[in-house]
């Protein structure tokens, strides 16, 4: 299903226009283009396509000529799956299986800052960050034994003082 010819949302001129300052002046419910949602997401227009192909709930209206329009609610969406995706390390299964199990309104939440979830566990965790949790783990734990061995190194220096003494 299009959109009329003469919608205001998507004729007016910050939707053509290249500069920064008037599509600042957008009202909150006004359509975005994808240019626009990429800039305020700091996701890839390519990425944001490739994230429509794996999930159905993110349908942005198209025009002709396929030029993609995306709704207040659209974006929030995906900056929901963004959360999901790029902030908690889930991978695409697992974020999918977030917006079955708990519903297209959460991620949404999600995306305003409205909802929390938790940290991936299993086949819904990134293994990029996993390995980087692990290689985290792994340099704190060095540091912990590099503490212990000061503090045993001062709790001898104090003996030594006392006996001294």
């Amino acid at each position: 299903m299009g959109l009329p010819l003469e919608s205001p949302a998507l004729d007016s001129p910050a939707v053509d226009s290249p500069a920064g300052d008037e599509r600042s002046e957008k009202s909150p419910g006004a359509f975005r283009t994808i240019t626009e949602v990429s800039e305020e997401l700091g996701v890839p227009q390519h990425v944001l396509r490739f994230w429509e192909s794996r999930f159905s709930q993110i349908k942005p209206t198209k025009r002709a000529g396929g030029r993609r329009y995306y709704r207040p609610e659209d974006v929030d969406l995906i900056r929901g799956v963004s959360c999901l995706l790029r902030g908690k390390g889930y991978t695409i299964r697992g974020a999918q299986r977030v917006l079955k199990e708990n519903g297209v309104r959460f991620v949404q939440a999600l995306g305003r800052g409205e909802a929390e979830v938790g940290a991936p566990t299993g086949i819904d965790r990134d293994e990029e960050s996993v390995e980087a949790a692990a290689s985290d783990r792994r340099a704190l734990e060095g540091a912990l034994a590099e503490l212990r061995a000061c503090r045993a190194l001062l709790a001898g220096l104090d003996e030594a003082d006392h006996e001294a003494t």
